[in-house]
């Protein structure tokens, strides 16, 4: 029986539950083979106890791995002997602090440390379209909503020491939350996964935006922010470069394909708490990979077929054509200083470059562009 992050995530998604294992999961991940079991050594139970004949088989493996798989009654998850699993929160069953059920479609989640020895999780919930298309969407908590049309969001969940249990909102109307990426500053960057417009599908605003969300400070998510200098689109995942700044980012799309997105943040940006929301739209610039054609021709092309990518002289990060409302790239308005290598070739001719070589460190005590005084020129900037 093979237990994949997909496998896993559907499996939570079809209950509504929400599952802590008792144990870490990158140390049962550790062992060779412990995630991936095949059939032949998952342990039929049918006709005997789990907890006598099974365990004691379970016990005695001596495969790689952690042991077969035993039946879980309820029918969630099953683990090996000697693990157990513990539901934290379920769509329609637990509740949140304003008496609102958990809502459902649970999927990219991070954890971080809380005050007082609490840990804080930070869920996305998946959730597309109108709210009357859900039985349980995020609810419309005031002051943390961005389209009261949309059901999708997050919530916070707050683990005590001893196992009490908390739950609130941590963003609301937004849509198809899907992915997203813990900050190295301890924040979550919420994805969405859909770019529709206002106008479509009942929503009154624009989507295919990330946001950002403080587990540990409620007041710094109210009046959400869509950081549009990332682009809008289908989102799937970001992640933050701890030394230079840079944000990388997924597109989970096809006809053509999804594109995968750099983003560099504008000269003399540091990163922190809160820093985000003061930036412009078309803050920093927001590039994505060019391939080179042979050495005769001066131009590039995306990797996603029928999406060309503006003229560069070689390979590197370039920004592709809009489709599916994609705005063309975005970049900042500091005035050009020194010419930049086609290899950071942005849109609309906006370009950034480093001061010294690539192998050069970046100082670890911030997240700053100054140290790269190759600046940007104008480009265009997202649409609003």
């Amino acid at each position: 029986m093979s237990l994949t992050r997909r496998d896993f995530a559907r499996k939570t998604a079809a209950t509504g539950a929400g599952v802590a294992l008792a144990g870490s999961v990158d140390v049962l991940a550790s062992a060779p083979n412990a995630l991936a079991a095949t059939e032949t050594e998952s342990v039929d139970t049918t006709d005997v106890d789990t907890t006598g004949v099974a365990r004691e088989r379970a016990a005695h493996h001596g495969g790689v791995g952690y042991g077969p798989l035993l039946p879980d009654p309820d029918g969630i998850l099953a683990l090996p002997a000697g693990f157990d699993y513990r539901i934290i929160t379920y769509s329609g069953r637990t509740r949140l602090e304003s008496g609102e059920p958990t809502p459902s479609n649970h999927d990219g989640t991070a954890a971080f440390d809380g005050p007082r020895g609490t840990t804080l999780l930070v869920n996305n919930h998946e959730l597309k379209g109108p709210r009357a298309n859900w039985k349980y969407p995020v609810p419309l908590t005031e002051g943390l909503v961005y389209d009261p049309a949309a059901s999708g969001g997050c919530t916070v969940v707050e683990v005590r020491p001893g196992g009490r249990v908390a739950e609130w909102v941590g963003i609301a109307g937004t849509s198809t939350n899907c992915a997203g990426g813990s900050t190295p500053w301890g924040t979550w960057l919420t994805c969405e996964e859909n770019s529709d417009r206002a106008g479509t599908n009942g929503m009154t605003k624009d989507h295919g935006y990330v946001f950002e969300v403080d587990p540990r400070d409620r007041r710094a998510n109210r009046d959400p922010k869509p950081l549009k200098f990332f682009g809008r689109y289908d989102h799937e995942a970001v992640v933050i470069d701890p030394r230079r700044g840079h944000a990388y980012l997924t597109e989970d799309a096809a006809n053509p394909n999804g594109l995968f997105f750099r983003w560099t943040p504008p000269p003399g940006f540091e990163h922190g708490r809160g820093r985000f929301r003061a930036l412009a739209d078309d803050a920093g610039v927001l590039q994505a990979p060019g391939a080179s054609t042979p050495a005769a021709s001066s131009s590039t092309t995306s990797p996603a077929p029928r999406r060309p990518a503006r003229s560069t002289a070689s390979t590197g990060w370039t920004c592709p054509t809009a489709t599916r409302g994609r705005p063309p790239c975005a970049s900042s308005s500091a005035p050009a200083r020194s010419p930049a290598p086609a290899s950071w070739r942005a849109c609309g001719g906006a370009t950034a470059a480093p001061t010294s070589s690539p192998r050069t460190p970046a100082p670890r005590a911030r997240f700053s562009t100054t140290a790269r005084s190759g600046s940007t020129t104008p480009g265009a900037a997202p649409s609003p």
